[in-house]
């Protein structure tokens, strides 16, 4: 029996240590990325002063939690990007997009990767995906979690008090983050007396997820030694 070998974060190379120029991607997507129309939107935007909010490709808001947040958007002093699929622009506020044209950009799908990796997003509002997670973690930007099940939950635990790269809403009786816990958890990240620490330890596990894939880091070991085995084995 082999002992395990852990490798990772598994984020392309492009977005972390520039090794394999042309690895950018996972190569699949559920959706067509509007990643252009972000990128251009996001060059007219101040380095860390966009929110960047996406639940992933599976998480269902109820209409009351989706109003609270459009909300909590309107009221926060930052610009926001808000991935939300066709089939939940239903459930936005009326008027909501109309009325935030000069502040947020509301797009069905983008590329995620490049979002994160954007020098003016300052905030990454999450379901606490695994995927999601490590992104965020992976490319240095502050978290807010509002996660849903599964995982997600200990996720959440992990970005606000193991890491300390963000911080967790919380719901109400009913399950629902109010406007106010949103907009409370937003100003922490983006200017609120934790926001310094936060900044700095999403630096710090940005360059120690560098270091592990890099040559001769943890992961690239692993690799190695797990090829070897292999060989030595044939």
């Amino acid at each position: 029996m082999w002992p395990a070998k852990l490798i990772g974060p598994m984020v392309p190379s492009a977005y972390l240590d520039n090794r394999i120029e042309e690895d950018k991607g996972y190569g699949a997507s559920l959706w067509k990325p509007l990643s252009e129309q972000c990128s251009t939107w996001l060059k007219t935007k101040p380095n860390k002063s966009v929110i960047y909010i996406s639940v992933g490709s599976m998480v269902q808001l109820t209409s009351k939690q989706m109003e609270e947040m459009a909300w909590a958007l309107m009221c926060t002093n930052s610009y926001f990007l808000w991935v939300v699929r066709e089939t939940e622009r239903n459930k936005l506020p009326a008027g909501f997009i109309d009325s935030t044209k000069g502040k947020g950009l509301i797009v069905s799908w983008c590329n995620q990767l490049e979002m994160l990796a954007h020098q003016a997003i300052g905030c990454f509002v999450t379901h606490c995906g695994w995927n999601s997670t490590i992104e965020g973690l992976s490319l240095g930007v502050p978290m807010v979690g509002m996660p849903q099940w599964s995982d997600q939950m200990t996720d959440a635990k992990f970005i606000e008090d193991v890491w300390g790269v963000g911080v967790r809403a919380k719901e109400d009786e009913f399950g629902i983050v109010r406007r106010e816990e949103l907009l409370y958890c937003l100003k922490q990240v983006m200017e609120g007396e934790r926001n310094e620490e936060i900044k700095m330890n999403a630096r710090k596990w940005k360059e120690l997820a560098k270091v592990a894939i890099d040559e001769g880091g943890s992961s690239d070991t692993c690799i190695n030694e797990f090829v070897g085995k292999l060989k030595s084995a044939a």
